[in-house]
């Protein structure tokens, strides 16, 4: 992988806005709630009925869309809720299932229902202009916003401006993050001008919460131990369209490449092997890592990798600070390929 210098046209970006790989096949039919948590079940319900409302021709005065109905209650009237849902809650909750699900129950075409993530929205107003964007997205019937972060205050202005234009012209949002729309960028940063912005943008959404513990590790067992350096040398050789990188060398090369560029960097790679795995140096590498994991595994690509365990990748340091759930997110996920990893051993 440290070898492949993508390019990413802004027509392929608008394109690529749809459920990546792993989520082609989901739908609310087969998120599976546990049962000790009501508010999984509830989750369903709550998106199931949003959805329904989206694909609809209501529409208020000037032509937008009218998602909220003004009802009467007793002498007054009041507007039903925000123009969003925003699922929060631990990582391994099944969030980006139920969201991806959202996207293929509404009832709109899917040129009209734009799907990504945060880096890639972000991206795409890079590429094409906060205007066009505006304009690209705001024929849509649906926004669904995946891993909603807001790590340096750039971002916080020009996403809150971006989906406020896009509630302006009717377009339904909903996002999943680990943090509750009033409190992202706890821990992050504290100037009083950003936490105002993200409060703006808080008002958009209602959140839902979604409580449980992760669904890739729920009784199953321990993730396998690292392979020796051979062995994944070995797999990679055996393995056709397999990438073999020193994992230092891997991290240098993604400090050369834009994260919204790492999905390309995944496409039509069958396994990632690494050799040589050890924590993380520094928190900017240890977010480029995160970002490389969300990618990998939305393509399901698995990973055989030697050194050290991926659950010490991030430094205690790491694991206690404003990213925290970044980083437990990755080791989830980096686990989960992993197991999916353990064919590709030699006998």
């Amino acid at each position: 992988m440290s070898s492949r210098e993508p390019r990413v046209p802004p027509e392929r970006l608008v394109a690529e806005m749809v459920p990546p790989p792993r989520f082609d096949s989901v739908r609310f039919e087969n998120y599976l709630p546990d049962p000790a948590q009501p508010s999984q079940r509830e989750a369903v319900e709550v998106l199931s009925g949003f959805a329904a409302g989206i694909g609809g021709p209501d529409r208020a005065g000037g032509g937008k869309r009218r998602w909220f109905r003004r009802e009467r209650r007793g002498d007054a009237t009041a507007a039903q809720g925000p123009r969003g849902v925003y699922l929060d809650g631990g990582y391994g909750v099944g969030k980006t299932h139920l969201l991806a699900s959202l996207w293929h129950a509404a009832p709109a075409p899917a040129e009209q229902k734009a799907f990504g993530t945060f880096v890639e929205l972000t991206n795409l107003v890079g590429a094409l202009g906060f205007q066009q964007t505006v304009r690209t997205l705001g024929g849509h019937r649906l926004l669904c916003i995946d891993e909603f972060e807001l790590d340096d205050p750039g971002d916080t202005v020009l996403v809150s401006s971006l989906l406020s234009r896009l509630v302006e012209q009717g377009v339904a949002l909903a996002a999943t993050s680990n943090t509750l729309p009033g409190r992202l960028g706890e821990g992050r940063f504290a100037a009083a001008d950003f936490l105002r912005e993200i409060q703006g943008l808080s008002a958009h959404f209602r959140p839902l919460r979604i409580d449980g513990e992760d669904y890739r590790h729920r009784g199953l067992p321990e993730a396998p131990a690292p392979a020796r350096d051979e062995e994944v040398t070995r797999a990679a050789q055996a393995t056709p369209g397999a990438t073999l990188d020193d994992f230092s060398a891997l991290l240098d090369h993604l400090s050369s490449v834009h994260p919204s560029r790492y999905g390309a960097l995944c496409e039509d790679v069958a396994a990632v092997c690494l050799t040589g795995v050890q924590p993380v140096p520094d928190q900017s590498t240890a977010l480029r890592l995160v970002v490389l994991a969300d990618r990998l595994y939305d393509r399901e690509v698995p990973v055989l990798a030697s050194g050290v365990p991926f659950d010490r990748l991030f430094s205690e340091e790491m694991l206690a600070g404003g990213y925290r759930k970044k980083y437990f997110r990755a080791i989830s996920r980096l686990t989960a390929l992993a197991r999916d990893a353990a064919d590709l051993r030699p006998a």
